[in-house]
This record gives structure tokens, sequence and C-alpha cells, in this order.
């Protein structure tokens, strides 16, 4: 226990010293770390709680997305049928009731239908559960309806997708260390650390920036007429207010195949654009779209509305183009983001918001501080008053302590929120008692009549395993309190961990090295401790 040859001396105060380095640029003000250019000078990121920012709660309609599932799988019917080999001949495809029924022309194609279908469903989960069931009805009709397993398992999908577009959308904006957490089945938590006017955040995330390419019917509208087969009305800001244009409902090409989007200017007016490029496919379709098509219009649609409907007057090779509109410098800037973090699966709406000031952060910051320092100065006289030289040692020991913490969170990019203070002050408090433990085992092994050298042998040997059971349980509810609490929670419970590893290693192995450096160049007769 008292071996601590030169080289383990040298690793140890080697690895302290690098770790609370890490902590320096946390403790310097951010216009002389920005002077660092690129040296690496990790910064533990504030919370919304102290530095202020914006709060979202967003929340998908769960009967949306069912609808889009079904309108989804109503166009693969569609696909499916048509690429069959031979072609399968079907009626109108139905989705009344949010089922999806057609009729099959011809029954000797029942088996090729049926096996086409099966195709679209999948298994979920280990259960074996399909996601669609399948019947046929008098061997002419068939029925396609959603299961409750493969319904919750789209949703969680589509949660998971739209979160992760939200974050893309978001980093994207340039803010600083934002928190994305799902919450239930169905929102989303957004909190942007000192964003102070968050609507075109909203007006971000409200977009499901679904792109599609649709050829234009060539026909009139006309309010409550009928439309040809397969084709749809989309409104048409372009055309005034009011304005709707026909176009074919099937897209020829997707947002999927998209591979960039950017803000950029037309060269004839200067004016905001949006330029795309598609991926191999995208390009390959885009030409030959183009030019089977010359002269003919096609509809530039986000999120069922026209953008755009230019008339194609020669072949578009080059797999890229580029939108126009009534743009602004900003709203051509958010489509591209938009379109270039992926489409949201569902719409999200804002059912709460809320803005917090950064003063009020401050104040939070400043009796964080203030509670911190008199913990710090509490555990420090305590200490020196009851064990001298060994209090000092503890001492020393909380100090290097606080300063890891600081830098381990740094370097994982960790937030420091209002509860992660609390968590702060816990540790200062609890840091020292593996200290008290070690201490009062010394005194009791003295008290039997012990040497300093099997005092202090006995007092960290016997004393480690109850500080390794004590943290152990610790450590339990801390990693409880991070799989399933939210938001302060984790930031608690990281603090809490990382408090208890360096916590651990700090009092028990940095201050044994002390005592034995101290013990190999005293010699002390007896303890004073």
């Amino acid at each position: 226990m008292l071996d601590f040859p030169r080289w383990k001396v040298t690793s140890i105060i080697a690895l302290l010293v690098a770790l609370m380095l890490l902590a320096v640029p946390t403790l310097l003000p951010e216009r002389i770390t920005d002077r660092w250019g690129s040296f690496p000078h990790p910064r533990v990121s504030l919370g919304l709680d102290l530095a202020g920012g914006s709060y979202l709660l967003l929340e998908a309609n769960a009967d949306d997305l069912v609808k889009a599932r079904v309108e989804a799988m109503r166009e693969q019917i569609v696909n499916e049928m048509r690429s069959a080999t031979p072609r399968i001949q079907i009626g109108d495809v139905s989705t009344e009731g949010g089922k999806l029924s057609f009729l099959l022309r011809d029954v000797t194609q029942l088996e090729a239908a049926r096996e086409r279908l099966n195709r679209l469903t999948a298994g979920v989960g280990l259960t074996g559960q399909r996601d669609w069931d399948l019947s046929f009805v008098d061997a002419t009709r068939v029925v396609m309806q959603p299961t409750q397993a493969g319904t919750a398992q789209a949703i969680n999908d589509a949660m998971e997708t739209a979160t992760d577009v939200v974050r893309t959308r978001i980093d994207k904006l340039g803010t600083r260390e934002p928190t994305i957490i799902r919450q239930g089945t169905n929102r989303i938590v957004v909190q942007v650390p000192g964003l102070k006017d968050p609507q075109a955040l909203k007006d971000l995330l409200g977009k499901t920036a679904k792109l599609e390419f649709k050829m234009v019917a060539e026909v009139p509208y006309a309010e409550g007429g009928i439309l040809p087969p397969g084709t749809q009305a989309l409104a048409y800001p372009e055309g005034g207010s009011g304005a709707k244009i026909v176009v074919q409902r099937r897209a020829i090409i997707t947002g999927d195949q998209l591979l960039t989007a950017r803000q950029a200017y037309k060269q004839e007016d200067n004016s905001p654009i949006v330029e795309f490029g598609f991926n191999t496919e995208g390009g390959r379709k885009f030409a030959k779209v183009t030019q089977d098509n010359v002269g003919k219009r096609f509809a530039v649609v986000v999120d069922d509305q026209v953008i755009s409907a230019p008339r194609i007057n020669t072949a578009i090779l080059g797999g890229s183009g580029y939108i126009e509109g009534s743009f602004t410098v900003q709203s051509a800037n958010e489509l591209a983001i938009a379109l270039s973090s992926g489409k949201l699966p569902v719409a999200l709406r804002v059912v709460e918001e809320r803005t917090v000031g950064p003063e009020l952060g401050a104040d939070s910051i400043r009796a964080g501080i203030t509670a911190s320092i008199i913990a710090t100065v509490a555990v420090i006289v305590f200490m020196l008053v009851t064990y001298g030289r060994f209090g000092v040692y503890a001492n020393i020991a909380v100090v290097i302590n606080v300063l890891i913490i600081l830098g381990v969170l740094a370097v994982i990019g960790g937030t420091l929120t209002l509860p992660g203070i609390a968590g702060f002050v816990l540790t200062i408090g609890t840091a020292v008692d593996a200290n008290v433990l070690i201490n009062e085992r010394i005194r009791e092994e003295q008290r039997r009549g012990r040497s300093v050298l099997q005092s202090v042998e006995l007092g960290y040997k016997e004393a480690s395993r109850t500080i390794f059971e004590a943290n152990v349980t610790h450590a339990i509810s801390g990693v409880i309190m991070l799989l399933l609490g939210s938001g302060p929670v984790k930031g608690f419970a990281v603090v809490l961990l990382i408090g208890i590893v360096t916590s651990v290693f700090t009092a028990v192995v940095f201050t044994r090295m002390l005592v034995v450096l101290w013990l190999r160049r005293a010699r002390p007769a007896t303890l004073n401790i």
C-alpha cells in the first residue's frame, strides 16, 4: 500500500496536471481563449438555465403520421403493381378509414399480387407480427390494414428521424451546445442556450421540407371542379393570392435523391435562389425527365406548395439546378438548410415555448459560485482543525478534484446546468469522506499501539474497501439517473459520476502518495492526527 516508486509518482503527478490544464480554458474569459486560434481549448458550456436562451417543446401529430404512412404505402402499391411483368391491373387505391383497398381486375394475377404485396410488409421487432395485415375479399378486393405494432414502430422510427433532422438543422444554424432530446412517444425538447429570439428557429423546425418535382398538368384549375385522374391541385403563391396549379400526383424525383442544397444568387438579377444537386441516380432521372419533356413545365413542390413552375427549355444534364421564387436571403437559407438536412417525416408544432433571460442565469451562477466557495472554505477549515497535516493533504485533493471535474466536462463536451452546480457543491462535501474514513482508521490503529508506518498502511488498506463499496452504491444511483432521467437530472448525474471517480482517485491514491513522500522525508516517530 505504501510502495510508491519514482515512476509511479511521476505518472500520477503528470496525469493530474494534464487533467487540471484542461480546466484552464473554462476558467479564462472567452476573449482570451479566442485568441488561441486552432490551439485546442475545450470549454464547459453553460446550460439554458445559466446562459439564458430558448426552450421549445415540439409535438408531432400521430394521426398525421399514420395518414402519411398510409399514403406512402398507397404509392408503393401503385409502383409495385406497375413494375410487375406482366403489369398487374388494379383499380384506384382507396385510403378511407385508414385502410388501403383496391380491386384486382384480373383474378388470375391473384398470387402474383399477393407475392408483390408481401414484399411491402415487414416483421416488427421480435414479436413476428407484421406491420400490415393483408387480406383478400371475394378474391378480387385486396385490403391492407396497419397493425398496432407496426404503427407504434413507425411512430418511434419517425420520431427518431425527426430528432436527428431537428439536431442537424439547429447545428447548421451555428448555435452552441443545443440540447435535443425525445420526451414521451411524440414530443421533442429543444433547448438552445444563448438564442434570444426563437422565431427563426420555430420557422425552420416547422418545415417538413418534403421536396418533390412533379410535372404540371396543362389543365385549368377551377374551384370545385373535377380534376383528371392522377392529378392534384396545389397552392401556387407565384400565381397570386389563393392561386392553385394542377400537377401530376406522382413525383418524378423526390428530395431523397438530393445531395446538396445551398443559398445563392441568380446571375441575371442577383435575386436569392436555392441551388441544389442530385446524387447519381437523381441526376440520371432529372436528365431523362428534362430530355423527354422539353417545352413542358414541371413544378418544384416543397411541403405540398409549388415554389416555382418553370418551363423546360432544354435538357438539364448536369444533375443540378436551382429553385427560384419570392425568396429573401434568410428564407432561401432556411429552405436550403431544411432541404440539405433531410425532410421531417412528420410535421412538428410548438406546444410550449419559454425564453430565459441571461440575467437569471447570471444570478444562478453567482449563487452557485457563492455556495461553492462557502462549502469549500467550510470543508477546508474543518479538515485543517480536525486532522492537521493530513487535513492539508485532503484539502489539496479537494481543490485538484474540482479542477479535474471541470477539465473532464470540457473534454466530453459537457454542459453545466444549475443542478450541475449542485452536483459540484455536493462533490466538494463528499470528496473528503474517503479521507475522513482513512484518517479515523489511522487514529484507531494508533490507539491499538501500532507504529507510524503500520497505522498508515492499515488505515489506507482497511478503509479502501469501505470507500469502494460506498462509492459503488453512489455510482449505481448516478447511472440510473443518467439512463432514466432527462435534462437537469442528467446534468446532475454526469457531474456526480465524474466526481465519484475523480474524488476516489485524488482522496485515496493522491493523498496516500503525499503521505508516503512525507514519511520518507521526515520519518516521524509519532503522528499528530
